[in-house]
């Protein structure tokens, strides 16, 4: 695992929530090299859509912009050393008009 602690970036989520994210992350790292990041990436979102269900995406790597349409209560923007994880459901249809936007840039 990487050494260091997580950074939380910008989150909506619940704390307990955000918690299972970071969990996750680290896991991920024991897991896979830090070079595999569509690999830490997606074993991040098969266990999210099993732990909270489906519709989440995972974006990871170390230098990344985004702009995404998101469930309310479901968006974590974090960093593990250099790598940067941003986990969050997304949004289509009717309940957009009520979601969060963010756009979010990261620079190695």
């Amino acid at each position: 695992m990487l050494e260091g602690k997580a950074v939380v970036g910008e989150t909506d989520m619940l704390q307990t929530t955000q918690q299972d994210a970071l969990d996750l992350a680290a896991k991920a790292l024991d897991f896979f090299d830090v070079t595999e990041a569509t690999e830490i990436a997606r074993f991040i979102k098969q266990d999210f859509d099993k732990a909270h269900g489906p519709g989440w995406q995972c974006i990871v790597g170390t230098d990344f912009g985004s702009f995404v349409t998101h469930c309310s209560g479901c968006f974590i923007y974090f960093c593990i050393g250099s790598l940067a994880i941003l986990l969050f459901r997304g949004s289509a249809g009717p309940e957009a008009e009520t979601s969060h936007f963010a756009a979010l840039e990261t620079k190695a």
